[in-house]
């Protein structure tokens, strides 16, 4: 088939719908499919389309929908699709009943939906492949990242603050990889590089390297207010990291309702006690680690693939 994937993210962005959409392409042309990856949609005839953003790929699925009403529609809502926009947003909210069916990165985020539109929700976990060799962590520290961009929806230097709190004795180093979408966000990474003696900041690395860092890292920090299922957690479960994360949605469909590593949404004081639990206790750090060991596998590539799989094969049968 012919396959259009309509993505906000530009070309040679390294954010998270560019990378979700590169890969989804790769899997998608595996199948078998051809495949363009566009940022505007102009009307061309293809068979399927998919658009990752309900509300920002909007007038890309008004015009398909308008051209080819009977043709499949697969829409794939991310973290501010079902925690902002569909609740507000009346060009979001159309988006849904035109649809003909959901992706969603991870199954708590169904009940966002409204009710009467759940039975088109797929999951499809964003998958992850470990990078080659091995990567032991640093002897000289406790070291910890944080990947994402500096945007406030990530809630970008909660960890820096929180390891600002620790004891003089603690090893913790904290490494954040991201771009900063701002020239605040730029200069106040600076200012806390300068000012946080555990705190550096690499800006934005390719992907390979992002993976290696993670790979040698003791412990991944997610500290966002909202995901629709973080690529940076997926990271984590594929390179064998345990994970701290936010008590939000996305982490909860990923890593399980009782999963001993959350804190509250901003709550710096909670994110340091668990930063020096995390260093100083080893049978908690090995429970993280059983934790995500446990769910890894739905990182694993040939779940994606046959996820994909299965959902082309619905729509066009339907």
């Amino acid at each position: 088939m012919k396959i259009i994937l309509v993505t906000p993210a530009a070309v040679g962005s390294r954010a998270g719908n560019r990378v979700t959409a590169l890969r989804w392409a790769r899997i998608l042309r595996a199948l078998g499919h051809r495949v363009d990856i566009v940022v505007e949609y102009s009307g061309q005839r293809c068979d399927v389309l998919v658009a990752l953003h309900a509300r920002r790929s909007f007038a890309a699925i008004e015009r398909f929908h308008r051209a080819y009403p009977e043709r499949p529609l697969i829409l794939a809502l991310t973290g501010t699709d079902l925690y902002s926009d569909i609740h507000t947003d009346s060009q979001a909210q159309q988006a849904l009943e035109w649809a003909t069916c959901f992706v969603l990165l991870q199954p708590h985020g169904i009940g966002e939906l409204p009710e009467h539109l759940r039975c088109k929700a797929r999951v499809i976990f964003q998958s992850v492949k470990a990078p080659k060799g091995v990567y032991k962590p640093k002897k000289s520290c406790f070291e910890v990242c944080v990947v994402g961009h500096l945007r406030e929806v990530k809630d970008p230097f909660c960890t820096a603050k929180a390891v600002r709190l620790l004891p003089s004795d603690s090893r913790i180093k904290l490494v954040h990889v991201g771009k900063a979408l701002s020239e605040d966000m730029a200069e106040r990474a600076q200012r806390e590089e300068r000012e946080n003696p555990r705190y550096r900041w690499l800006g934005e690395l390719p992907r390979w390297r992002t993976l290696r860092l993670v790979s040698r890292s003791r412990l991944l920090v997610l500290s966002s207010v909202m995901e629709g299922g973080a690529n940076a957690v997926s990271e984590a479960l594929a390179c064998g990291v345990p994970v701290l994360s936010t008590r939000i949605s996305g982490s909860l469909g990923m890593l399980g309702e009782d999963y001993p590593g959350y804190f509250p949404v901003g709550d710096v004081q909670a994110l340091e006690k668990l930063l020096r639990r995390v260093e100083g206790d080893r049978a908690f750090y090995q429970e993280l680690q059983t934790r995500c060991e446990g769910v890894r596998g739905i990182v694993e590539p040939r779940q994606e693939r046959a996820s994909w799989r299965q959902l082309l094969d619905e729509v066009i049968s339907g």
